[in-house]
C-alpha cells in the first residue's frame, strides 16, 4: 500500500526537523528511538488521532504530508489490538524531502467536519 500519510506534530518540532534533514518524533511527547516507529494516520484516521493526542489543546500544530514513495524506512500497516484498525508505521528516521506539503491543523474545523457527518 502506497500513497499519502500523515503525522500530526508541532510546529517547533518540525522546524528543527527542517534544520536537521530528518524528523525523529513518534508521537506527542515521545521520541522514535522511545517507541521504535513514528505514527503515522491516513486521512480518515488523522481526526480521531488527533482528538485522543491533544483534545482541544490543537494550537501551534501541523500535519505533515508524507509521500510513502519517499520514505526509505519499512512502513507497516499495524493494529493496535487483533482485527483492530490498521495505522501505518515508519520504522526509521523521516528524511524531511519525503514530506511534499506541511498543513495548519485545525481541530475546531475537523470538528466540525465529524459533526457534519
Amino acid at each position: 500500500m502506497t500513497g499519502q500519510l500523515l503525522h500530526l506534530t508541532e510546529e517547533p518540532l518540525w522546524e528543527a526537523a527542517r534544520r536537521a534533514g530528518t524528523y525523529e518524533m513518534s508521537t506527542r511527547g515521545r521520541t522514535l528511538r522511545e517507541e521504535g516507529f513514528i505514527h503515522c494516520s491516513l486521512p480518515h484516521q488523522l481526526p480521531a488521532v488527533a482528538r485522543a493526542l491533544y483534545g482541544t489543546d490543537d494550537q501551534g500544530l501541523v500535519v505533515l504530508v508524507i509521500d510513502e514513495a519517499l520514505v526509505p524506512a519499512p512502513v507497516r500497516y499495524e493494529a493496535l489490538r487483533p482485527g483492530g484498525e490498521e495505522f501505518p508505521h515508519i520504522y526509521g528516521p523521516l528524511p524531511t524531502s519525503a514530506v511534499v506539503e506541511v498543513r495548519p491543523w485545525s481541530g475546531a474545523a475537523a470538528r466540525e467536519e465529524d459533526e457534519a457527518r
